[in-house]
């Protein structure tokens, strides 16, 4: 079993963490929060207090991070984990971030002959606790197959995307899709309410028909035909929508890098800016049909 670092238990880092637990690692945590620092050692893992002490005494190193700036920090900083890791070093970085940096990170690492990956992961906390959670994977072959047997006690679905930066590409378009995809199932929805169509009526047609997509099946944002989803609870947030505005806004800063035409994105990333600034940024981003109600 490996011994693995892993920097940032926040409420997906920590449910990560805890699953290579169990899995039987060796688990060496790093956080701000001794909250998280005592979880994480109540069920058998340690810590150090510092990424570089992590860093310099682990076979891999996991980090799960708010954004570039902490990614790059964190990795390329004085004293950050590319230069205290060992040569051999495994490091994957399961933040969501700008390409660019993802892709800096990496030659760095491989500079100084670590190997790194980009790992972003969807499925929100309930995926992290439940070990379901599907990686997009940035990197090179030899990396990625490596790091299978890490993601896997932390994932069902493992994708390897291509090269450095790759994974998080793979991230920000499908959170795109999917916070573009979400608003029209919720506008549809007002809309059948104002027509006087019942909700199950147009769930029981829409997801049997050219209506159907996820946003729909398995995360309705009405409450009733998908006991699951977070309309049943008020909202309550398994992937904010804050987390949702910032995928936006990655998507459209890669976008005008890359001098891509996304017209929805760039609506989807101002209605869930003006959801955030209404007083919703901590609520599920599925809550975005009562701002649509008005």
């Amino acid at each position: 079993m490996a011994r693995i670092g892993f920097i940032g238990l926040g409420n997906m880092g920590l449910p990560m963490a805890l699953n290579l637990i169990k899995a039987g690692h060796q688990v060496e945590g790093v956080d701000l929060n001794p909250a998280s620092i005592e979880k994480l050692k109540a069920a058998g893992g340690s810590n150090a207090e510092f990424a570089k002490v992590a860093a310099s005494r682990c076979d891999v190193v996991v980090t799960m991070l708010p954004a570039g700036k902490h990614v790059r920090e964190v990795y390329l900083g004085a004293g950050g984990i590319v230069e205290n890791a060992n040569p051999g070093t495994l490091l994957i970085d399961c933040s969501t971030i700008d390409v660019e940096t993802a892709r800096e990170v990496a030659a760095a690492a491989e500079a100084r002959g670590l190997l790194m990956l980009d790992a972003p992961v969807s499925g929100g906390v309930g995926g992290a606790a439940g070990g379901t959670l599907t990686f997009m994977v940035g990197g090179s072959a030899q990396a990625f197959t490596r790091a299978q047997t890490i993601l896997d006690k932390m994932g069902k679905t493992i994708v390897h995307a291509g090269g450095p930066g790759n994974g998080q590409a793979a991230k920000i378009c499908n959170n795109m899709i999917l916070g573009i995809s979400m608003i029209a199932v919720s506008e549809a929805f007002v809309l059948a309410e104002k027509l006087g169509l019942d909700h199950q009526k147009l769930f029981d047609i829409s997801s049997k028909s050219s209506g159907q997509c996820w946003s729909m099946t398995a995360y309705c944002p009405v409450p009733g035909p998908v006991a699951t989803s977070p309309a049943n609870r008020d909202y309550q947030a398994g992937f904010t929508a804050a987390m949702m505005l910032k995928d936006l806004r990655l998507a459209q800063a890669a976008a005008k890098a890359a001098g891509a035409k996304t017209e929805l994105g760039a609506d989807a990333e101002r209605i869930y800016s003006a959801y955030a600034s209404s007083g919703e940024a901590e609520r599920d981003f599925s809550g975005i049909i009562r701002f649509i109600r008005g």
